[in-house]
């Protein structure tokens, strides 16, 4: 009897130690899809960490990062010794004396559960496991996560064989090091590096006793454990780390008391500014979006070196140019309106209900109106209701008691800007500004925001008319005009007004008439060479957004970015050659291996001779009487035979103001508007382009200029490259009174000296 009790107990020792390798083998091939996938050998020695990328300049200046999860990974001997022996006294005491499984804390939990006191019994290697090789994401499970207990008690198998297997490839210190890179420690701060710089701006190796033990103390739960927004609750915790520090002699009771009695002293000056956001960071990220798809890339966690065309000397010249000019312009805007509300309709009467339309967007309305079942009048009282804010200001943050309603309405009163600025010869994008502030106002006005060009489209109707026999000394009266047409089958008229409501009867150069803006001789030019014609070329040359072939078309009536605007004038520049705009330049991995180098796409798309045509003609706006640009007179840009081409723009309603100026080696664009367009000036004395963008593209290439480490130079524009068959040097003047046509409606007597 004895035996045969003695073989059965055998027997079920057998069978259940071959049921156990059964269990194992089983989950570790995943049989029958069953268990899910657990990580290889292979998987285990090249761990895949999400790692950030850099975003750099031209010039070398790191500017921003993408990432999901901010980590910036570190190697055992870069840390504290304090930090290594919190973590131990907290999370794993035992760690150097077990295999990746401590059967002693698992019986402990086991027998704390049964009493009613639960607690976890993982180590520092199952909690790497989990961390790193994500054991708990469906795709890991299997089939058998839907039956309850089975489901975790696989879970917890495939975490106990994934640490046994770290403990097989890697030794102590590499999985302490692996597991302080991978822990979250809150506010997007990932990995030990970014959470000591993020929380003491020092590095991890710089960690005191009581800072160590914070960090530790956050990673029970980095939400309730917070020191920036829980502070009290984080030096609880952190105490409680001290503690076990104390338990196991880490700390002798004279430290321990020393540190706990340390206030918080967190020193968040090396906080993460990098990805709170810029115009840039965001607009590279459009415009690799393709790149990175067709490759199979995620600039959030490859760990990718961006290196874009930005010179980081003259962004900041660019920003500094706009913050001046912007601050001024936008107190002589709320003087303009000083007591008035500036949304209006176009016969200028306020527009009622402008602020609380804006209201209904504001996702705060949405929550309101669910929770107040609908009723609107309650919600807007709520909203009308003081609270504390922090508004913009051009002086800096303010911290005032405003309510929403009323926060709409002063944000609705500033007025924004675009500007970029691109080397035509190389097609590299120089300077990017999408706005006054990213944080606040995040619509990029180079490439998302499309508003009516103004007179900055004309150039446009001038091109087409040189590339098909004109000249710019043919001429045209400047008189009034009125063009019938038909759109869409209905028959319709249209007569166009100069923009001083001036019609002088000058008979004008098509350079004068382009430096000049002057309306009434574009829309003949438009009808003589047809709209249609125009629409096309202004697509060949770079125009992507919809263009509307009307009459009008060359007053810029239909949308389009600044960004295509830039891009086209460039041509000109570039005596015809059309180069898609760069804004990278190559981007390598973390060792610096190349990945990708990007260069412009170019194509012929205008004769030689009609561009380089087409730059003298921008230069008739400084040059030509009357020209639009030549309130630039008053910046130092005019040294050494310097030459400038740039044309103004204004909308009708002055909602829109444009410069675009052109250098023998720069085009820069500039926009400025309010991001509604029924807010703006009311005449032209304010608010046309020349006293909105035209200052900030002076005030830009001042410093520029005056920047000797920028490159860019003083000069005249570049000899043509072909010879220039069409006559050009025409004389452009004011005629005595007698000899004017006699259509004209009033005499513009302005005195303007002669130019050639």
């Amino acid at each position: 009897m004895k035996k045969t009790g003695l073989r059965r107990l055998l027997g079920l020792l057998l069978y259940g130690c071959l049921t156990v390798v059964i269990y194992f083998a089983a989950l570790e091939i995943n049989f029958l899809g069953l268990f899910g996938n657990s990580p290889g050998f292979d998987e285990l020695k090249h761990p895949s960490l999400a790692t950030s990328s850099e975003l750099y300049t031209s010039d070398g200046v790191l500017i921003g990062k993408y990432y999901e999860e901010n980590r910036s990974p570190v190697q055992f001997a870069d840390l504290s010794p304090v930090l290594v022996e919190a973590l131990l006294a907290t999370e794993d005491i035992r760690f150097f004396r077990h295999a990746g499984i401590d059967l002693k804390s698992i019986l402990s939990s086991a027998w704390a559960t049964i009493k009613g006191d639960p607690r976890g019994a993982s180590t520092i290697t199952q909690q790497l496991a989990k961390n790193l090789y994500k054991t708990r994401r469906v795709k890991t499970q299997g089939i058998v996560r839907h039956i309850p207990l089975v489901g975790t008690l696989v879970l917890k198998t495939k975490e106990w064989l994934t640490a046994v297997k770290l403990e097989m490839i890697y030794s102590k210190q590499e999985i302490l090091a692996l597991y302080l890179n991978t822990v979250s420690f809150g506010n997007n701060a990932y990995g030990i590096k970014v959470a000591s710089s993020q929380y003491f701006n020092k590095a991890p190796d710089k960690l005191e006793p009581q800072e160590a033990a914070l960090l530790v103390g956050m990673l029970k739960a980095t939400s309730t454990y917070d020191p920036i927004n829980n502070p009290e609750n984080a030096v609880g915790r952190r105490d409680v780390v001290l503690s076990q520090m104390l338990k196991y002699d880490f700390l002798s009771k004279e430290e321990h008391e020393k540190y706990r009695a340390t206030p918080l002293g967190l020193n968040t000056a090396g906080r993460d500014t990098e990805n709170s956001g810029s115009y840039i960071r965001a607009a590279v990220r459009r415009w690799l979006d393709p790149w990175a798809k067709e490759n199979n890339v995620d600039i959030y966690a490859d760990g990718l070196r961006i290196y874009t065309t930005i010179d980081s000397r003259m962004q900041r010249h660019a920003e500094e140019a706009v913050k001046e000019h912007m601050a001024t312009l936008q107190r002589r805007f709320n003087q303009h309106w000083q007591g008035q509300v500036p949304w209006r309709t176009d016969e200028g009467d306020p527009i009622e209900g402008f602020i609380e339309e804006k209201a209904r967007n504001l996702p705060e309305y949405k929550l309101l109106m669910d929770k107040h079942n609908g009723q609107e009048d309650t919600v807007f009282s709520l909203l009308d209701r003081p609270r504390e804010m922090v508004l913009f200001t051009w002086e800096g943050d303010t911290t005032v008691q405003m309510s929403p309603l009323d926060s709409l309405a002063y944000y609705a009163a500033f007025l924004h800007t675009g500007m970029m600025s691109l080397d035509a010869s190389t097609g590299h994008i120089k300077a990017w500004i999408g706005g006054i502030d990213f944080q606040r106002f995040k619509y990029d006005h180079v490439d998302q925001a499309r508003r009516q060009a103004g007179s900055t489209f004309k150039p446009f109707v001038y091109l087409t008319a040189l590339d098909n026999g004109y000249s710019p000394c043919d001429k045209f009266v400047d008189r009034r005009v009125r063009i019938n047409y038909v759109e869409n089958g209905e028959e319709k008229s249209w007569a166009p007004q100069n923009s001083d409501w001036v019609f002088t009867g000058y008979n004008m150069s098509l350079r004068w008439a382009m430096g000049k803006s002057c309306n009434s001789v574009t829309a003949q030019l438009t009808e003589a060479i047809g709209w249609d014609k125009v629409a096309r070329y202004a697509a060949r040359m770079g125009i992507q957004s919809p263009i509307k072939a009307v009459p009008s078309i060359g007053l810029g009536t239909s949308d389009v970015s600044l960004y295509e605007m830039v891009s086209a004038y460039s041509v000109f520049l570039n005596q015809g050659i059309r180069k898609s705009p760069v804004l990278v330049s190559h981007i390598t991995d973390l060792e610096g291996n190349l990945i990708a180098r990007f260069s412009p796409e170019t194509e012929r798309v205008l004769d030689a001779e009609t561009g380089w045509l087409m730059l003298y003609m921008l230069r008739g706006g400084m040059e030509e009487p009357g020209g639009t640009s030549q309130a630039l007179w008053e910046y130092d840009l005019w040294r050494d035979g310097n030459q400038i081409g740039g044309k103004t723009g204004t909308t009708s309603n002055y909602s829109d103001g444009w410069y675009i100026g052109v250098t023998k080696d720069l085009v820069t664009g500039v926009w400025v508007g309010a991001s509604d367009r029924h807010v703006h000036f009311r005449n032209s004395a304010t608010g046309e382009g020349s006293k909105t963008a035209l200052p900030i593209f002076g005030k830009y290439m001042e410093k520029v200029y005056e920047d000797k480490d920028s490159g860019y130079t003083f000069g005249e524009f570049p000899e043509p490259e072909v010879v220039i068959t069409k006559q050009y040097r025409c004389r452009s003047y004011l005629p005595e009174p007698d000899t004017l046509e006699t259509d004209r409606v009033q005499v513009d007597s302005t005195a303007v000296p002669n130019f050639f």
